[in-house]
């Protein structure tokens, strides 16, 4: 792998750990528990998502 293509993993790695963090964020905050339980599944597919691109490399 090039250096500039590690660079694009590492950005999408990064871009996939700080979504789940905001939504993980915003669940937390949210008092409507339909939508705070949305935001959680968002967070964790975001979760699956970091994994399985790191899981590639």
């Amino acid at each position: 792998m090039s250096p500039k293509e590690l660079l694009y993993v590492e950005d999408a790695l990064s871009h996939t750990q700080q979504i789940k963090t905001v939504c993980t964020d915003f669940s937390n905050q949210l008092g409507d528990t339909e939508l705070s339980n949305f935001v959680s599944q968002i967070a964790q597919k975001q979760q699956k998502v970091f994994d399985s691109i790191y899981n590639l490399l």
